[in-house]
């Protein structure tokens, strides 16, 4: 089941080009497996698969089929007639999770960030944007245009309106950019030197 890449950190954002830029949500990364055969059957994390007897992630497994899978089943099949496997990328999430920890029983929800079309690879940004921004469980579109300095310094400083920060995606790329409160608070929690935070800082 193929994971979710590691997203660099916007020293190695390629400037000038053009993007789209996703709010970046503050949870855990799940990845979701449909095929035309077994429907939504191979559920996992990161790096390992659960199901419903997982006392933390089995609580996403009815919140995605609840409100997002068949309609992400559908919209597949509109992009590519019969295509015969997806793996979908979603953030899982509630009020006080952070850093990649959760408050065991408070309510969490999904959002969907990417999609991988069997042989096809992640799905383009824009194709993605056109496709499933729509919806409001779908990772929200703050900026397009060009990827810039401008733009990181503001999303540095919270001009947009996301907490943790922003995943800019173009053409065979993507970067994360954090806001500086988001940073501020993973010091304030944890401690420790920047490199100490690994993927939860940029």
């Amino acid at each position: 089941m193929k994971q979710y890449p590691e997203i660099p950190g916007s020293t190695h954002a390629p400037l000038g080009v053009p993007c789209i830029a996703f709010e970046k949500y503050d949870g855990s990364n799940l990845r979701w497996e449909w095929s035309r055969k077994r429907g939504w059957h191979k559920f996992g994390t990161r790096t390992q698969l659960f199901d419903r007897t997982d006392p933390l992630y089995g609580q996403a497994i009815p919140i995605f089929l609840g409100t997002m899978g068949d309609e992400i089943a559908r919209r597949s099949n509109d992009i590519e007639r019969g295509v015969q496997r997806v793996i979908c990328f979603t953030e899982f999430f509630g009020p006080g999770s952070f850093a990649g920890k959760h408050v065991q029983d408070e309510p969490k929800e999904l959002r969907l960030i990417d999609m991988n079309l069997y042989k096809r690879g992640l799905m383009d940004p824009r194709l993605f944007a056109r496709s499933f921004g729509d919806l409001p469980w779908c990772a929200r579109v703050v900026y397009q245009g060009n990827l810039n300095r401008p733009l990181i310094e503001d999303v540095r400083k919270g001009v947009y309106p996301v907490w943790e920060g922003v995943v800019a995606k173009g053409d065979g790329f993507m970067v994360k950019i954090k806001t500086l409160a988001y940073l501020a608070r993973l010091k304030e929690v944890f401690g420790g030197r920047a490199e100490d935070f690994g993927k939860y800082w940029e």
